[in-house]
């Protein structure tokens, strides 16, 4: 049994919160941080968590607790880290970990110096068929990745400090963007290391200085492409989609809003049908456990799971820096309109990797470029000769 303190009462602390104190029902929150004093009070009476406090040092301090999880507003990440590290205490974190690279460097180097357990809260490379997904694509089930779409789109964050870059550090791209780009590392292999990106991103729809849509590229060293597409302009709830393409195959995943649970409602009165939906009437698609949906059960069980056992978690702060540097990257591009490097202080994976090839050879002469069953059933194959690079066809 582990004894947290949260550190956050709004929608990501609810979240933790629910999943810890469900899914191995062992480990409890004791003491829960809000700014909010009534905020503090309701949460911990929801939860019955015996202690809260409006003392941020307060929480982490407590002599009962043993890990602290940060859901707090992302300006406010480096000083309660920095807190918890001196303290001793084990530390999770949501995502992004930090505004910027520098302030994610700086996370980084400190729990690495007081040496504390630190788990980087991405929860999206924890839903059930994201772990399905890259099972199958360790087994070799779709052969080499050599591209992967991630894509994140609601109508907007549910609190104002999401909107405020100085807080915040960024907009969708920032907020979103981690996930889809952390997505695409885990599927192309988070030891290949992201070499360059291009990214646009621009403000289409909300009154605010940062961007609410952004599309982007990271280019990996061996060749493959990690695609991502956030925005906060998307209406009709929220999409959490990805695709994985592969030498032998591909995947298709729908994460939470097409789930196969589809409802027709006249009245509307269903209650709380999944975050960010916008309506209650009409069709409408619920999700049947959010918490197990998005992944933070099986995230929660990996973190302190290997803090139980010593161990590394799936994902840690280096993780979450190398995320931050991407993004940093991305913001670059949005203003040169180029390819841009990106520029990590230092690399953890691979140094020599091979190039993605997958070339079949047909005979000692020939490459095989395709080969298909034709509607008359006659069978086609397209070769590409080894000596001259002439493209030829023939029937077989």
């Amino acid at each position: 049994m582990k004894k947290i303190a949260m550190l956050g009462t709004g929608l990501i602390g609810t979240f933790y919160t629910m999943s810890l104190h469900g899914l191995r029902n062992q480990d409890r929150v004791v003491h829960v941080y809000s700014r909010s004093a009534a905020r503090a009070k309701k949460f911990a009476e929801d939860f019955k968590i015996p202690r809260w406090t409006t003392d941020v040092k307060a929480a982490i301090n407590d002599p009962e607790v043993e890990v602290v999880v940060v859901g707090l507003p992302n300006n406010i990440h480096k000083e309660v880290i920095f807190a918890a590290a001196d303290a001793g205490k084990a530390i999770l974190c949501t995502k992004p970990l930090a505004r910027n690279a520098e302030e994610a460097w700086e996370i980084l180097r400190k729990v690495e110096e007081t040496g504390v357990f630190h788990g980087y809260l991405e929860d999206l490379v924890y839903t059930p068929k994201h772990l399905k997904g890259n099972a199958s694509v360790k087994k070799g089930a779709i052969g080499k990745v050599i591209w992967v779409r991630s894509r994140e789109a609601h109508p907007g964050p549910h609190s104002d400090w999401f909107w405020k870059p100085e807080l915040s550090g960024g907009g969708v791209l920032l907020d979103m963007g981690c996930h889809c780009i952390e997505i695409g590392r885990s599927f192309i292999g988070k030891d290949i290391r992201p070499v360059e990106v291009v990214c646009w991103a621009d403000t289409q729809v909300h009154p605010i200085e940062s961007e609410d849509h952004a599309i982007g590229l990271v280019k990996y060293a061996n060749g493959a492409i990690g695609q991502f597409e956030t925005s906060w302009s998307f209406r009709g709830g929220m999409e959490l989609k990805d695709e994985v393409s592969g030498t032998d195959g591909s995947i298709k995943m729908d994460n939470f809003l097409h789930t196969g649970f589809e409802m027709f409602s006249a009245p509307g009165k269903g209650g709380y049908i999944a975050e960010k939906v916008e309506t209650q009437t009409g069709w409408i698609f619920p999700v049947g456990d959010e918490v197990h949906e998005l992944g933070y059960n099986f995230m929660f069980a990996d973190m302190l799971d290997a803090l139980e056992k010593g161990t590394k978690p799936g994902e840690d702060f280096y993780d979450g820096y190398v995320v931050n540097e991407i993004m940093d990257a991305c913001y670059r591009s949005v203003k040169s309109k180029k390819w841009e490097p990106v520029n990590l202080k230092e690399w953890r994976g691979k140094n020599k990797v091979e190039p993605l090839t997958a070339f079949r050879e047909y005979d000692k002469k020939y490459w095989l470029v395709k080969e298909e069953l034709l509607t008359d059933k006659r069978k086609k194959v397209i070769l590409k000769d080894k000596e001259t690079g002439d493209i030829i066809q023939k029937e077989v």
